[in-house]
């Protein structure tokens, strides 16, 4: 599904990647590891076709993301570690996505509720946005993402700096696209959390793909 050639990056003087070759296929769990500043970010900003200014080749389904990214993003979204609220309500910003495709007002309605109750928040439907907590936030953000039927979805850090109860009600919505067979992506600094939730991960160091492979083998050769 996921085909990344040679992929470096650069911002002026600083190399964020370098040379990245990976694969990543439909249904897959995928947990990319490294400290701060090892180029996470920016590889799934790449991978979700919200940058395309790289060198080398990035294909998403055979489609070439530098000459038709607009086609990509129809098909992944992602969910930032600091989630932008949109203006209006909690309702609202996770109605977005599904108001810019045309849907009827009725299942707008039907699947936001839905949405919502399954993370939650559905009492908070008719709160500003913009003045929930950390946590509420991150909440709304999986929401928003969740409540398209896309085929990946890309997360950076979905539960960093969350109490425990919200780091269980994120995890359980990554669990539940990955039982759904949806191609799951996401960022974390937490060991354990990547061996609850993938079954393949990335080590990154310094913008390079340092370790790849089975999640439990990686976490052995690392720690043994």
């Amino acid at each position: 599904m996921i085909l990344l050639r040679e992929v470096s990056k650069t911002f002026g003087d600083k190399v964020a990647l370098r040379d990245v070759n990976l694969e990543v296929k439909e249904g897959e769990a995928l947990a990319i590891l490294g400290h701060s500043g090892a180029g996470k970010t920016t590889l799934l900003k790449i991978i979700s076709a919200l940058d395309t200014d790289f060198r080398g080749v990035y294909t998403f389904k055979g489609i070439d993301v530098k000459r038709d990214p607009g086609r990509v993003r129809k098909c992944i979204t992602m969910v930032f570690q600091h989630p932008v609220m949109f203006r209006g309500t909690v309702f609202e910003n996770v109605a977005y996505g599904l108001k810019i495709r045309g849907y009827s007002k009725s299942y707008i309605q039907e699947r936001v509720e839905e949405m919502l109750e399954s993370l939650g928040i559905l009492e908070l439907k008719d709160r500003s946005a913009r003045k929930l907590s950390g946590g509420e936030k991150q909440r709304v953000a999986v929401a928003r993402a969740l409540v398209l039927d896309l085929d990946v979805y890309v997360f950076d850090e979905p539960t960093s700096n969350l109490d425990i109860e919200n780091i269980k009600v994120v995890e359980g919505a990554i669990r539940g696209l990955i039982k759904r067979g949806k191609t799951v992506i996401f960022t974390t600094h937490d060991f354990l959390q990547a061996r609850r939730l993938s079954n393949r991960m990335v080590h990154m160091e310094k913008g390079e793909i340092v370790r790849i492979g089975k999640t439990e083998r990686i976490l052995s050769d690392m720690f043994l």
